[in-house]
């Protein structure tokens, strides 16, 4: 797909700033410091759509970005940032959890960002047994693949399929641009506004990659 415009709509925090134009969405959420704002950035061909920043835990709402007036994609914040205040982690924990498991909109997909380089954390398996539970369409994208050699790589891949079982698992690195286009067409394949011609990449018949190629380290 060719993005062709992408802007920042609003930020939500209360059931007011919600959108329901009927327009698909897709939820991106991961650990904070995981590369989220680069996997965004990556997929929408931008580089500063989603700001990132250098401490960790300082989204504190729900970023909306209409993409080509299709699609929204949904920022949602960091989990996991062991040194915010008590009350500021019940906060985000209370945000995070109503926006995810809200039924406001039907057609929506979660892309749950993990690093590959440190495997998944206990926060990570938390968020992907909710989503089971709630029978939530997800994938897994395993971000910073260019920071491990590839017999590594293939290692840590292994676990977090043994893990996470049977879903979608994307190898991504931004820097590499490596998974960009299989994340947009895999994030994007049946949603119901989206047109299977303007989907440029075939959705890959193995949910796990046999074969990763060789990547610089």
């Amino acid at each position: 797909m060719q993005i062709k415009s992408a802007i920042f709509v609003r930020g939500i925090t209360q059931e007011k700033d919600i959108i329901q134009d009927g327009l698909p969405q897709i939820l991106f959420i991961g650990r904070s410091n995981v590369g989220k704002s680069s996997v965004i950035n990556a997929i929408t061909r931008t580089k500063n759509l989603a700001i990132s920043s250098s401490t960790p835990g300082r989204t504190k709402q729900v970023n909306a970005f209409l993409i080509n007036k299709q699609f929204y994609v949904i920022d949602l914040p960091g989990y996991g940032f062991a040194k915010r205040s008590v009350h500021d982690r019940v906060a985000m924990r209370d945000l995070i959890s109503w926006y995810l498991f809200s039924k406001h909109q039907e057609d929506r997909r979660v892309v749950v960002i993990m690093d590959v380089e440190v495997g998944l954390t206990e926060s990570d398996i938390h968020i992907i047994n909710l989503l089971k539970e709630d029978k939530a369409e997800f994938i897994v994208v395993a971000n910073k693949s260019d920071k491990v050699k590839n017999q590594k790589l293939k290692q840590n891949l292994e676990k977090v399929k043994n893990s996470v079982g049977s879903v979608t698992m994307i190898p991504f690195s931004a820097k590499k641009n490596t998974g960009v286009d299989q994340l947009l067409h895999a994030a994007l394949f049946n949603l119901k506004t989206i047109k299977k011609d303007d989907l440029v990449v075939e959705l890959e018949q193995n949910r796990y990659p046999d074969k990763i190629e060789e990547e610089e380290v």
